[in-house]
């Protein structure tokens, strides 16, 4: 159930006015001990302590990254928020603080960009994060821009770091997004787990720090596919991946939609993307619990490339999400 507002039912965001907003926005997100200055001046101010700070910026354009008919505001938060926690976890760090940067259009309710912020702020107290700042613009459609940044209290776990002989690991569920999204395309909203699974992520938050104490190579965050995903390890690398579906435990949602679709429910898992899992390289007598291994760190062919194949070929099936 939606928050009582500041604003009268109905009430836009051109009948609220740009600094109103703002002001009732910034009511949402409490602000941590490392925030010196938070809202309200030109520039936020934090408190620096030891380590490497890290920072990172993701998009979320309405219609192509969500839809409002398929999520709530409070989703989309969620959703925007994750996805910059988790670019962090997948350095072996910890998020601290973010900017949020909305544009939208002057006839979305007020309500909207309200239910957004608290999404975004419940998200981020999983973390102990804060909203420090941001920007508010018109647009034609909502467009959401975020920046995260920080700390890493171990040496930061790259993409880079892979060598042949180690495994290659997951921690997270996988697909279920992806189930989630093909439900949604298809104009149903069941199996309802998958649908939720795609409206708010849940991203082993704890997950990015035990990897890299436990000393993961190279690690990352599944945003846009497993198999897209390794291929980047990969390429950074200098190295081949081969991932076992055998590996996998495909949950019954997923059997469930693959059925109903004419697809391998497996698919979801190797090319979905937005549950924001996590894929790492250990040696094999390192793999922290809760990890589970995927697959092998090879050397390339002779002259070949580096590349991710599946139980030894290449995959012919899409292998995740592009851009462009």
């Amino acid at each position: 159930m939606a928050a009582t507002a500041p604003f009268p039912a109905g009430a836009t965001l051109a009948d609220v006015g740009e600094f109103e907003l703002i002001g009732a926005l910034t009511r949402h997100f409490e602000q941590g001990e490392q925030v010196l200055v938070g809202p309200g001046d030109d520039a936020a101010v934090l408190r620096v302590r030891t380590g490497h700070v890290v920072v990172s910026t993701d998009l979320m354009v309405e219609g192509r990254h969500f839809r409002r008919e398929w999520s709530s505001a409070e989703d989309v938060g969620h959703r925007a928020a994750a996805q910059n926690l988790s670019d962090i976890n997948a350095m072996g760090g910890r998020a601290t603080s973010l900017t949020i940067g909305l544009a939208a259009p002057a006839d979305l309710e007020a309500q909207w960009a309200l239910d957004f912020a608290r999404g975004f702020a419940d998200e981020c107290a999983l973390v102990g994060a804060s909203v420090v700042g941001g920007d508010l613009t018109r647009a034609d459609q909502v467009v959401v821009a975020v920046t995260v940044l920080g700390a890493c209290t171990v040496s930061p776990v790259l993409r880079s770091g892979a060598r042949p002989g180690e495994v290659l690991a997951l921690h997270g569920r996988q697909g279920w997004a992806a189930g989630g999204l093909a439900v949604l395309g298809r104009g149903f909203r069941s199996p309802r787990v998958l649908v939720e699974a795609y409206r708010r992520p849940a991203p082993p938050y704890a997950a990015g720090l035990v990897a890299a104490e436990a000393g993961a190579t190279s690690m990352i965050d599944v945003s846009d596919g497993l198999l897209a995903e390794a291929g980047h390890l990969a390429a950074a690398s200098g190295v081949a991946i081969d991932v076992r579906r055998g590996a996998f435990e495909v949950p019954e949602p997923l059997h469930a939609v693959g059925a109903a679709l004419g697809a391998d429910p497996l698919s979801f898992v190797l090319s979905g993307g937005d549950d924001h899992a996590l894929l790492a390289t250990f040696d094999p007598a390192a793999v922290p619990d809760g990890w589970a291994v995927i697959g092998e760190v090879l050397e390339p062919a002779d002259g070949a490339a580096p590349a991710v194949t599946v139980d030894g070929a290449p995959y012919d099936g899409p292998t995740g999400w592009t851009h462009f």
